[in-house]
């Protein structure tokens, strides 16, 4: 799998940020913005929606991945995350069980408020990991 170049990296960072700014959480008051490339180099984005019942809360990474499901696409090369946090967050166990269904070997982009990056592959972030190739 061939990484994005830094244009389609920047490209999806300016829509992880876009998309966190439209996040619904009062509750948390941390937005969160996502953007997902597919390999055939579709952008999809997400932001956190949150509910008063926090176990219905929606975090960007899955709301970009139901965007892109819900627009005929099935497969994640790379994600971008955006959090206004001084250090970037790495996606919930959640999400990352989520995005392993569709781009176990993904790239995890994750950039944050401060000068730091995250940037792994997430079968770093989710080793043996439980997915599709499991099932046969």
């Amino acid at each position: 799998m061939t990484d994005p170049d830094e244009g389609v990296l920047a490209e999806m960072l300016a829509r992880a940020r876009a998309a966190g700014g439209r996040a619904y959480c009062p509750y948390s008051k941390f937005p969160v913005g996502a953007c997902v490339l597919t390999p055939d180099g579709e952008l999809f984005d997400g932001c956190n929606v949150e509910n008063a019942s926090y176990g219905l809360t929606i975090c960007a990474e899955r709301g970009a991945v139901c965007q892109m499901v819900a627009r005929g696409k099935q497969a994640i090369s790379a994600v971008v995350i955006w959090t206004p946090a001084p250090r970037p967050a790495a996606p919930c166990g959640a999400c990352r069980q989520v995005l392993n269904e569709f781009g176990p070997d993904a790239l995890v982009v994750s950039v944050c408020a401060g000068p730091e990056v995250l940037r792994k592959r997430l079968s770093e972030l989710l080793p043996d990991a439980f997915g599709p190739a499991n099932l046969g």
